[in-house]
């Protein structure tokens, strides 16, 4: 059977059904390789949120075409994903060496179109058509084909689509509507990964504590995102639950006293605020306030004084004055992150904010951007060196990524941290270890004190 090589853009989603998309091919004889080089088909699984990640995808298709599709004209290439969803038709016409073209609620049609592309039976594909219960249709990975990764900490998608419409954002358009699948569904799911081995679940959803707000609704007080948490809980063997990316309007007392009444779900949040400033959540149609928003970090502190806080915030909003600004500068010190993805403002085509007014010279986002990311960047590091010497808690997930000689695992508050050691029989245990060293926002872990026999099988 042919080889595949699929490379992803965007965020844990893409990552998500990049990896659906790979076990379904598995499934059906084909082979996953590292390399395009070595490929007969290659699939880029595409983003839309920001300018640069489309440009991107554009230009390794062109690169694709002038080199692998020159050289081997019946290699096949093609788009899966926002992008896709997005442009459709119009990639193709702008790049005529395409050959597939894969929307976001087709992912599980892949196998069937590479198929016919590979047997001449068709010369071009391009679907991006809605379809219903898409949101439940990719499991093979349950089955066949599931990355090494999942070994441990797998993602598990629980709906598809965003009703927010916040003004910069267009994921709404190539996502589409919310849909949420079934409470019964996703535990059978997370089940069958337990029982693979899997200890860590990540549930996703593009907003995801809107799970279920039409489908299920609220019961005793728990509103459907609090109900499915609940369930997946109650799993024999499964260690730890993790949640992304959710969205401040969700965060109810209900989901904020959940991490006081379920051990296995990870005191960590990461909650998008965008801004500091009240009059660019307006604009940005973020229906809270900046004092909402430090309530709910209040509350979550409350519960649990070590909680691990990361954030969205976007700099150079159309009409985002000096003063906006500094709220969000303000906002970040406060709140005193653990960590935030820092963006610059992307104009969107068809999205309400890149028709506003007041857009921000290119200049000015620059130099609030590399502000703020510095200060965050500064109170983050603060944050990591006041944890040496001290014992934390992880879950080894296997070899660290950069290095395979050492092992590599995550807290609770998901800080990563690397230790000595190469022995797979760690993979997928709780342990405690004691910090002595911090990197570039990476703990470094003393095995001598580890709470095992073994210590030295690690060495």
């Amino acid at each position: 059977m042919p080889n595949v090589y699929i490379k992803t853009y965007g965020c844990q989603m893409n990552e998500r059904d990049s990896e659906a998309v790979a076990a379904q091919l598995s499934a059906k004889g084909y082979t996953m390789v590292p390399s395009e080089h070595q490929a007969d088909v290659v699939l880029l699984n595409t983003c839309s949120v920001r300018d640069q990640a489309e440009q991107k995808a554009m230009g390794k298709m062109r690169n694709l075409a002038a080199t692998l599709k020159r050289d081997r004209p019946n290699v096949v290439l093609g788009y899966m994903g926002c992008m896709a969803q997005n442009r459709g038709q119009a990639l193709v016409d702008q790049l005529p060496d395409v050959d597939l073209v894969i929307g976001t609620q087709k992912f599980h049609h892949a196998p069937e179109y590479v198929d016919r592309l590979l047997a001449g039976k068709d010369r071009r594909i391009v679907d991006t058509g809605e379809e219903k219960g898409s949101e439940a249709t990719i499991k093979e990975h349950l089955l066949h084909g599931a990355s090494e990764r999942a070994a441990v900490s797998a993602f598990v998608s629980i709906m598809q689509g965003c009703n927010q419409y916040c003004t910069f954002c267009i994921v709404p358009y190539t996502r589409g509507k919310e849909r949420s699948r079934s409470i019964e569904d996703i535990v059978q799911e997370c089940r069958q990964l337990v029982g693979r081995g899997v200890r860590e679940i990540t549930l996703l959803g593009q907003i995801v504590n809107s799970y279920g707000k039409r489908e299920i609704g609220v019961k005793d007080g728990k509103s459907a995102f609090v109900q499915l948490l609940d369930a997946v809980h109650a799993i024999e063997d499964l260690q730890r639950i993790r949640f992304t990316s959710p969205h401040p309007k969700g965060y109810g007392d209900d989901l904020i006293e959940a991490y006081q009444r379920l051990p296995k779900l990870c005191p960590s949040a990461h909650i998008p605020v965008q801004s500091g400033s009240n009059r660019i959540l307006k604009r940005m149609h973020r229906v809270y306030t900046r004092e909402r928003f430090l309530e709910i970090i209040g509350k979550l502190r409350a519960v649990n004084p070590h909680m691990g806080i990361t954030t969205d915030i976007i700099v150079g909003f159309p009409g985002e004055t000096e003063d906006d600004f500094q709220e969000t500068f303000s906002l970040a010190e406060e709140v005193a992150f653990d960590n935030a993805f820092v963006f610059k403002y992307s104009q969107r085509t068809g999205t309400p904010a890149s028709e506003m007014d007041g857009q921000v010279p290119k200049e000015v986002i620059e130099r609030r951007h590399a502000e703020l990311l510095q200060r965050i960047s500064a109170l983050g590091h603060e944050k990591y060196h006041r944890l040496v010497g001290q014992e934390v808690e992880i879950l080894v997930e296997g070899p660290s990524r950069r290095n395979p000689a050492r092992l590599e695992g995550r807290t609770g508050c998901n800080k990563i941290v690397v230790f000595e050691g190469s022995s797979d029989r760690f993979k997928g245990q709780i342990l405690r270890l004691r910090v002595d060293r911090v990197g570039s926002f990476t703990l470094y872990g003393d095995p001598a004190i580890l709470n095992l026999s073994e210590t030295a099988a690690l060495t």
